[in-house]
């Protein structure tokens, strides 16, 4: 099957309660981890590319893994820039083969959004790539993204009639409580997402598919297990999965992890290398950190998402 875009996956997540799952990757076990999982659960994928992952592996190499996963497990697959900076960065995604692209416009005027997010629908759709927008700024740092607390914003619903309109675009991503990175709220706090704006803005587009960015759940286990062999990261509460399977049954039909599959990695490699520290073989240690990031898509897509059996 060759790769696809996601709009017959959002029609039927939408119609379905369900949403799917936009994985970042970064390297071949990665990879391979992701769709393994997928392919024993028969779920739909989007693996994102960040602009980070492209500067890291290089977007040919990461094309052509991608491609052979495909070829491997025949599973329909979209593969999406995530967080597109400007045109020239989703212009070259388009040419080199993405079949889906994220132009984040959130840090500009509502109306220069709407420039920059429309010139690129324009290139897109003439060469059959969809697109996903933004309105609201989520707080946190991934890659390239960092945006300071005092500098987020919630999704304004009397602005999506207008943007979705104006710009043309498949998809919108909206700021409703997550947040990028690991640490998205203080221990003690009591996480929340504003399902009141979700509810708002479907009403506003009733069909439209809906996007949720920052949604790792910090695993508590990969984090424990990190600390345990050698590593000091800080107590970080993330977001709640019910509250995303919620989501999921709503006007969501995407779903970002990143942060998740990092520390799943992590946590495998270190208490392998914590174990066995005179082994220097990469395709020992990696090992386990692709198992553990098989282990939390397979969770996910079944328990999270509800995507599975949805190939």
């Amino acid at each position: 099957m060759p790769l696809v875009t996601s709009t017959e996956m959002f029609q039927k997540a939408y119609a379905g309660g369900y949403a799917i799952g936009a994985f970042n990757v970064n390297n071949m076990e990665i990879i391979q981890g992701i769709t393994e999982a997928a392919a024993e659960v028969r779920a739909p994928l989007i693996l994102q590319v960040s602009a980070g992952a492209r500067k890291y592996a290089k977007h040919v190499y990461l094309m052509k893994l991608i491609e052979a996963a495909e070829a491997d497990t025949g599973l329909p697959i979209c593969v999406h820039l995530d967080h597109g900076a400007d045109f020239e960065v989703c212009k070259s995604c388009i040419d080199g083969g993405f079949t889906s692209v994220m132009i984040d416009g959130s840090s500009l005027p509502f109306e220069e959004n709407i420039r920059v997010t429309k010139q690129v629908v324009d290139y897109a759709h003439d060469h059959g790539v969809v697109v996903e927008g933004e309105l609201g700024r989520l707080a946190g740092v991934e890659d390239e993204v960092k945006v300071n607390a005092a500098d987020s914003s919630y999704t304004d619903p009397g602005q999506v009639e207008e943007f979705v309109g104006a710009t043309g675009v498949d998809s919108l991503a909206i700021a409703i409580g997550t947040s990028h990175g690991a640490y998205k709220f203080k221990p003690g706090t009591k996480p929340q997402l504003r399902f009141d704006i979700l509810e708002e803005v479907s009403r506003r587009l009733p069909g439209f598919p809906i996007v949720l960015h920052g949604a790792s759940s910090v695993i508590p286990e990969y984090v424990e297990t990190i600390n345990a062999n050698g590593g000091h990261m800080p107590d970080a509460i993330g977001v709640p999965e019910d509250m995303l399977r919620k989501a999921a049954s709503m006007a969501v039909c995407k779903i970002n992890i990143d942060s998740d599959l990092r520390l799943a990695m992590t946590a495998g490699v270190r208490d392998y290398l914590y174990h066995n520290p005179a082994d220097f073989d990469p395709r020992a240690y990696l090992k386990p950190g692709r198992a553990n990031i098989k282990a939390l898509v397979k969770h996910k897509l079944i328990s999270v998402l509800g995507c599975d059996g949805k190939a």
